[in-house]
């Protein structure tokens, strides 16, 4: 089966300074795969080359069989970015159902995505009164409106207490299990062991593509944290 992801010697370049250094990966699809990594190593602006908003320098990145941001991709294609991307003057429901019209998804899925991301209680409430962890919920909502078949998440979790965090991840398997592909990056190193395969970056290099076991396995520890910090301390 061809990998959902498909990137080959990609550079990017930004502000001057080079981001991203001839990175190489594949992410297969159906399965739920950690992007993980120090701030400022490239997470995001990797991310945002698969999403086909990023300016690349050289390098091949292709999305379930097409170039990324080819016009194809935006119904397939959901993303969610770590500044919420929603409008602050309107309630959470009618921020959904203005990207439900221009999705094409009906009012049933409203109220399911609603459901999944617990704000049923919060549908009529102004997003500009809601808490940040909140905010974030809405921008994933309606990431997942049009069940794309690949969903890229730049921190999904941050700002959300552990119940909730475990309930999106709960979540996250399910759509996996439907044959959904999703790249979820995280500094949460406990959420590690929630995915099938770990990418883990350093200054803007593939350090390890690896399941959780096999990093436990290849580092000698147990906690999936040290197993990381093990590896990028080693020589670049």
């Amino acid at each position: 089966m061809a990998p959902a992801i498909d990137i080959r010697d990609l550079h990017v370049i930004r502000g001057g300074r080079p981001v991203l250094h001839g990175i190489d990966v594949a992410v297969e699809p159906g399965q739920v795969t950690g992007l993980l990594g120090p701030s400022g190593c490239g997470k995001t602006t990797l991310m945002r080359s698969i999403v086909g908003v990023q300016i690349v320098r050289s390098g091949t990145v292709r999305v379930l069989g097409s170039d990324a941001g080819s016009p194809s991709l935006r119904p397939r294609v959901g993303y969610v970015t770590q500044a919420p991307s929603t409008y602050a003057d309107l309630s959470v429901r009618e921020n959904l159902r203005y990207f439900a019209a221009i999705e094409g998804a009906d009012g049933e899925r409203v109220d399911s995505v609603l459901d999944a991301v617990d704000l049923t209680s919060l549908a009529d409430r102004v997003v500009r009164m809601l808490s940040d962890g909140q905010r974030a919920r809405v921008s994933l909502a309606t990431a997942l409106l049009g069940e794309p078949d690949v969903l890229v998440l730049d921190e999904p979790t941050v700002g959300l207490d552990p119940v909730l965090r475990r309930d999106l991840w709960q979540m996250f398997r399910e759509l996996a299990s439907s044959g959904a592909t999703l790249l979820v990056s995280s500094h949460v190193m406990d959420e590690a062991s929630e995915c099938d395969m770990l990418i883990l970056m350093r200054e803007g290099r593939i350090v390890a593509v690896e399941e959780p076991d096999a990093l436990r396995s290849r580092t000698g520890e147990t906690d999936l944290g040290q197993a990381f910090l093990k590896l990028i301390e080693e020589p670049a």
